[in-house]
């Protein structure tokens, strides 16, 4: 237990925050946004830390396939149980999410036709540097809580939680 805690504290620490779940209310906003598209594809949760927007999403988003992308191992490994656990009790409502272990700076996005994060501004300002020249036009970036710097978003919707918290969808 204490080798996982100093993993998540040393993984937290280079990464610049530690893993935040979404609230409930925030998870249905996001899957309510990735509903209004039409037709289905692939949803990357970059950062998706212990899995719960991810799975939501692939019980309230069953079009889409989806991949959680995360680069600590103790919530990547939280995740793949988490998938496991809700697979178990309610179904193969969430067999097309898988989870990897990837740097979400180093990606490939290929394909990608939703890009879903909950990062802190300094790594909004490193996705926009490093990885929305590498997105295909039409792709959507749907991001919680912090705007991407230097854009303009398409929509805000603010959610209905304590915090207020806003939800920011840019289409590329």
């Amino acid at each position: 237990m204490l080798l996982a805690l100093i993993s998540i504290v040393y993984v937290s620490l280079r990464n610049g925050i530690s893993p935040m779940p979404a609230s409930a209310r925030v998870r249905h906003v996001v899957a309510n946004e990735v509903n209004r598209i039409s037709g289905s594809g692939t949803i990357v949760d970059a950062g998706s830390g212990f899995g719960t927007l991810a799975v939501h999403l692939a019980q309230h988003c069953p079009a889409w396939k989806l991949v959680g992308i995360e680069n600590s191992p103790i919530p990547l490994w939280i995740s793949k149980l988490y998938r496991r656990v809700v697979v178990a009790v309610r179904g193969n409502s969430t067999t097309h999410v898988t989870f990897q272990k990837e740097n979400l700076y180093t990606y490939s996005y290929s394909g990608v036709d939703v890009v879903i994060c909950y990062l802190y501004p300094g790594a909004m300002k490193l996705l926009v540097s490093k990885v929305c020249s590498r997105l295909s036009p039409g792709t959507r970036i749907i991001s919680i809580c912090f705007a991407l710097p230097g854009w303009e978003p398409s929509r805000i919707v603010t959610c209905g939680d304590l915090y207020r918290t806003k939800v920011y969808v840019y289409d590329i």
